[in-house]
This record gives structure tokens, sequence and C-alpha cells, in this order.
């Protein structure tokens, strides 16, 4: 984890990049704060809703899962198919809410970070703050750009899950930006507050 200034420092959304590297670890989950802009470098893996369910299914089995789960950081999204001569289509964050009733219990299994776009429940950031997890927030609209930090791409799960089975993607500077933090902190709300009219 690097950067010019200390994490948490500053107005909302006006520190200077974190760069960061998977797979995520306490201590660092603990050192960012809401606002934090990060650029994510490592391994990431996708899943919607289907991989998770199908993930917590296994694990409620007792059976071992598709990837080390333990630090590892998931990121929300159905890579589209890559064009001849590409690593992938264009890829964006879906909406985070479709998994909230899945992320706690892969929390509680080690999982340490989730990129998406929107809200989190309240119990899913009461679950960040009991387990050290962090929640990133991923620029919307721009999924062809997106692709662009994308080095390595493979299905590793779920094939016949077409777009929404599991890629380990090998990410390099993914812009990111902490939504919600250890702390049980907001941007959202926080934003909101900040910014509201007096």
């Amino acid at each position: 984890m690097s950067r010019g200034s200390a994490p948490g420092g500053g107005d909302l959304m006006m520190s200077e990049p974190i760069r960061l590297e998977t797979p995520l670890n306490e201590d660092l989950c603990r050192r960012l704060s809401v606002g934090d802009r990060v650029l994510l470098n490592g391994v990431v893996y996708t899943g919607r809703d289907a991989a998770h369910r199908r993930l917590c299914e296994a694990a409620g089995r007792g059976e071992p899962l598709p990837f080390p789960i333990e630090g590892a950081v998931i990121f929300y999204a159905g890579p589209a198919p890559a064009r001849p001569g590409s690593i992938t289509g264009s890829i964006g964050p879906t909406t985070s809410c479709r998994m909230d009733s899945f992320a706690p219990q892969l929390m509680a299994l080690g999982l340490k970070g989730m990129i998406g776009k929107g809200k989190r429940s309240a119990e899913v950031v009461a679950a960040m703050k009991r387990y050290k997890a962090v929640y990133f927030g991923a620029i919307g609209g721009i999924a062809a750009l997106t692709a662009r930090c994308i080095r390595e791409s493979s299905v590793i799960a779920y094939e016949d899950l077409g777009p929404e089975a599991i890629f380990r993607l090998v990410v390099f500077e993914l812009p990111l930006v902490v939504i919600n933090d250890t702390r049980g902190r907001d941007l959202y709300d926080e934003a909101l507050k900040a910014y509201a009219l007096t």
C-alpha cells in the first residue's frame, strides 16, 4: 500500500491515489477510509448473484471454494465476450445490493474486498465492520475503458453461467473509491451530509 499521504486524511475524495496489491489483509483494510481513491493491482475474481449463491451453497456443504477466499477481492461484474486479440470484452460493475444476502457469509470465510456500484445494506455494512473488509465503488458507464485495466482473464468456475461465471482477472491500476470502510462509515451518507443545502 503506497500513497503520498496518510490514509484517511483530508476531505472526501481529495487524497492522492493509494496503490493496493491483492490479496488484502486486515491491516490494509483498517488503514483505508471512505473517500480514499485506490488503484488496485493483482488478482480479483468476478461474481454476480448466481455465482454467489453457488459459492455459499458449496461453503454450507463444507466443500472447497474454487479460489482462495482468504484476502480475496470480488468484482461484481460479468465480462462481455472478448473480441479476437483482446483479453476481455467490456466489463463494468453491477448493482451490489443483489449480493447483499451472500456477502456476510463470504466475509466470515475471509473475503476482504468487494467492488461494485450502489449502496449496501445495513447488515453488509455491519459485517464489514465485524470482519474488517471494505467495499469499493467502480466507475459506471466506462466498461470499455475499465477493460483496459485487465491484463489476464480466465474462467475458473461455473462456466455454464456464461458471463456470470467466475473469472480470475489480473488487474493493473483499476481505479476505485472506498465506499464503506472497516469503521462502518458510508461515503454515500457522508457525501449527502457534506454537500446538502442548508
